[in-house]
């Protein structure tokens, strides 16, 4: 979602009852799309969630730079709509841009955005944009949430034409999964737009406005699953096709001809991948329409996950290399200069090659030739002899003393000290963006109980983190004075492609520096449970920080779904 710089938008609700027309849509930054001056909701059919009656009340007038508990500075306001209003704000506290949704506290749905808006909080889900705060202060409600300046618009993403079938697929894949998890903690979103899909710049899809987008235009649905799985097809259905499956013209995209009905998306533009095609029409099968090859419709967000894990992976395309050009001469091996030529301009200078001189063919250039080969032939014949004299004398040395004296015995290599164990005094969790793990199990690494572990949350990419979404995760260790550390042995809870662990010397259990500044002791990366670790040099410290940036895929659990994750059962240090 890339912030801009444009005045306050000020739009109208249409609640779809009027065609849109086909121009891209100006995104804002709570997934309304406006488009002509009027807002692009209800281009989903009314099945996909009922429309309660706009309240009256009004959007707070406010202006840039009011702050929201003496914290949030509003910067721009990008939507105003149905009473309420959306803004690009700056968190002060942190310095980083926030997004912020205001209404009255007397509104009508007031009391349900803040509910939706602490409902989704509580998920915690990566894939989604998340809910910061959801407060009602001073006659005004308002919610914060995520704002990620290098993600893009899925509306952004189609207006430069259909995807890659690599690319669709990792679209309908990611979001169908994660709106399965949703709707297995009760919620639904029922505004699944191309305004409300965001592509970082990794390629990880982050779905935004759960629960929350619905709530503030009052959106209800009594079949949530089927409309959000509908929303997929509908999203997938335009990444193959740069069409709307609808007559309506939406997002920038222009709808099905007017009494076609839903067409297979092959039928619209050639070359669409046959089975995202048809997983599209399963998912939009309803009123009639099938896919075609009539197997049965997708329903809930899991079936389509489902369906999407049974289709044969597809390939990311092979890159594509540009032959260098040919190698042309300049202008001045061609003897030009670099001058222009051309009517009326003077003639460029061309240079005269010298021809190299003749070889020595006369009579004195053979003697002359015939003398440097004498010359060079006794040179080579006094080296050699000189050469051969030197070593005969070294070796007759060698072996007059070898006689007359006894040879000297090598020193015997001294024995390293065994290690010692180092005792672990208290730990502390170490996270660099303030999102902790688990903090309160960070003592189970050292209390001798293998039954008993530390656990991170788990990601959807891996096995290494990326650093948009989490740099790395891991424990500072106080070992009660300083000690010079020479390993350490570390059990794991997950087996697997890979664990990556580095050992840093740092200065307190909250260390001030940052991991490129910190001093490293050492690195390893395992597929194993267990696995030692060597300092690679010897490094005297107090505090010990374990530092965590890969770990491999594990199956869900009591605590976390299935992704990418990891957990500690027991640390040891030796010194």
């Amino acid at each position: 979602m890339a912030e801009r710089s444009t005045a306050a938008v000020d739009v109208a609700d249409n609640s779809g009852d009027e065609p849109l027309a086909a121009e891209t849509a100006q995104a804002t930054a709570d997934g309304v799309d406006t488009q002509n001056g009027q807002a692009a909701d209800g281009t989903m059919p009314e099945k996909d969630g009922d429309r309660r009656t706009p309240a009256p009340a009004a959007a707070p007038e406010l202006h840039s730079g009011h702050k929201l508990a003496r914290r949030y500075r509003l910067e721009e306001c990008v939507t105003r709509l149905d009473g309420f209003s959306s803004w690009r704000a700056m968190d002060e506290k942190l310095r980083r841009a926030v997004g912020v949704h205001l209404l009255p506290a007397d509104h009508a749905r007031a009391r349900a955005v803040l509910a939706a808006a602490r409902s989704s909080a509580l998920l915690g889900d990566p894939r989604f944009v998340q809910v910061l705060d959801a407060v009602e202060e001073n006659d005004l409600v308002y919610v914060v949430h995520e704002w990620l300046p290098d993600a893009t618009e899925l509306t952004a993403v189609l207006a430069a034409g259909p995807m890659e079938p690599h690319e669709a697929y990792q679209l309908v894949s990611q979001v169908s999964q994660a709106m399965a998890a949703a709707h297995r903690e009760g919620l639904a979103h029922l505004r699944l737009t191309p305004s409300a899909i965001l592509r970082t710049s990794t390629g990880q899809y982050r779905i935004r406005g759960l629960a929350v987008n619905a709530a503030l235009r009052g959106i209800t649905s009594e079949t949530p699953q089927r409309t959000d799985t509908e929303a997929i097809g509908a999203l997938l259905y335009a990444s193959l096709t740069q069409r709307w499956p609808y007559e309506n013209d939406a997002y920038g995209l222009t709808g099905l001809p007017k009494g076609v009905g839903l067409i297979a998306p092959d039928q619209v533009r050639a070359g669409v991948h046959r089975g995202l095609g048809e997983l599209a029409m399963r998912a939009l099968a309803n009123d009639g329409a099938t896919a075609s090859r009539q197997e049965p419709a997708c329903t809930t967000p899991e079936e389509l996950s489902k369906a999407v894990a049974a289709m044969p992976r597809i390939r990311p395309p092979e890159p594509t290399f540009t032959a260098p050009p040919e190698y042309q001469h300049t202008t001045y091996q061609q003897g030009s200069y670099g001058r222009p030529q051309g009517p009326g301009r003077p003639t460029a200078q061309v240079l005269t090659v010298v021809p190299p001189p003749p070889p020595l063919t006369s009579r004195t250039g053979r003697v002359l030739k015939w003398g440097v080969a004498a010359l060079l032939i006794a040179a080579l014949g006094l080296g050699s002899w000189q050469l051969a004299d030197t070593l005969l004398n070294r070796s007759n040395q060698g072996s007059t003393n070898g006689s007359q004296t006894n040879h000297e015995k090598p020193e015997e290599p001294t024995e390293k000290p065994a290690p010692v164990p180092l005792a672990i005094s208290g730990a502390r969790e170490y996270s660099v963006d303030d999102n902790e793990q688990s903090p309160s199990t960070v003592k189970n690494t050292f209390d001798g109980d293998s039954s008993t572990y530390w656990r991170t949350k788990y990601y959807l990419d891996g096995p290494e983190l990326k650093p948009s979404i989490k740099t790395g995760v891991g424990i500072v260790y106080d070992l009660g004075s300083e000690q010079e550390v020479t390993g350490a042995s570390i059990a794991l809870r997950f087996a697997g492609d890979h664990t990556t662990t580095t050992l840093y010397a740092v200065d307190s259990l909250n260390p001030s520096t940052k991991i490129a500044s910190m001093s490293k002791i050492a690195m390893a990366t395992t597929s194993n449970s267990n696995f030692a670790m060597t300092a690679e040099k010897l490094v005297k410290t107090r505090y010990v920080l374990l530092w965590i940036t890969a770990m491999p895929w594990a199956p869900a659990d009591t605590y976390t779904g299935a992704g990418y994750k990891q957990a500690i059962t027991d640390v040891k240090f030796t010194g």
